[in-house]
């Protein structure tokens, strides 16, 4: 019996959303190391408050995963669906199940091989687009704040000395709002400063360009319009002899109409 497709399970979603899905996987394991060696409690609540806007995504892909399975039995037994409604919940060590998306992502690879889903990435970047800035920002978000922090938090008469400090600057100036309240007082904390303001002219940019591109661009047709214009194309003598047929019919009741008229005229 011949495999059925990946896509066509309903197990492995579009590429785009698979990748993010990694991303923020391989993301959030990273931070259960980092806060194996951070020992700055400011730090670590950078960190900790990252994790914590990743949880409700990871539930909410539970969840799409869930109600979209052809057998939502066979997703939550044999498809590590259990994995992943754990490593969606706030429990610290649970978070390592994550890896079972990994996996999901692995097997997408080795079935399409990487070459075909770069270049079909490559092809749906507007579709891409929005999930890939959200990426960028949580990562932006997280490492900003930590270097800025790390590098200002004892310097003298620094304004950027805890994490709410922190955070709050890096998404100010990632959105190049710029308040002023808070600010870099070092040379390493303005060279921060100044690639996280350059992420964020970018990571903006294209959201911009992405909301323009969604709401500007006109409607696909529709396929009876597709398939009219498909037909004339092939067959350019039947299209006008359709057109001589409704032009005879109109002049037909243009006729039946005008003789209508006469008659009205006639008995007045």
């Amino acid at each position: 019996m011949a495999r059925q497709p990946l896509e066509q399970t309903g197990e492995l979603k579009s590429i785009g959303y698979e990748l993010f899905i990694a991303a923020l996987s391989v993301l959030s394991i990273v931070n259960m190391l980092l806060l194996l060696f951070v020992h700055n409690a400011s730090l670590e609540y950078v960190i900790v408050t990252i994790n914590a806007v990743m949880t409700p995504i990871f539930l909410g892909d539970f969840l799409y995963r869930f109600f979209t399975a052809q057998s939502k039995s066979r997703y939550f037994w044999r498809k590590f669906g259990w994995a992943d409604l754990l490593s969606s919940l706030p429990i610290p060590n649970a978070r390592i199940l994550r890896l079972f998306r990994l996996w999901r992502v692995f097997r997408l690879f080795s079935a399409f091989g990487t070459g075909n889903l770069i270049d079909q990435f490559v092809s749906r970047r507007a579709e891409n687009a929005l999930l890939t800035v959200v990426f960028l920002v949580l990562l932006v978000l997280q490492f900003g704040a930590l270097a800025v922090l790390y590098v200002e938090h004892n310097a003298p008469d620094a304004s950027i000395t805890s994490a709410s400090d922190a955070l709050w600057w890096v998404f100010v100036t990632i959105t190049t709002v710029g308040y002023g309240d808070r600010y870099p007082v070092t040379n390493a904390g303005r060279l921060v400063a100044m690639l996280v303001m350059i992420a964020g002219v970018g990571l903006f940019g294209t959201l911009s360009g992405f909301l323009a591109n969604q709401f500007l661009t006109p409607p696909a047709p529709k396929a009876a319009d597709t398939l009219t214009a498909e037909s004339t194309l092939a067959d350019p003598k039947a299209r006008i002899a359709e057109l001589k047929q409704m032009l005879a019919a109109q002049e037909q009741a243009t006729a039946e109409l005008r003789a209508k008229l006469e008659e009205i005229d006639a008995l007045l």
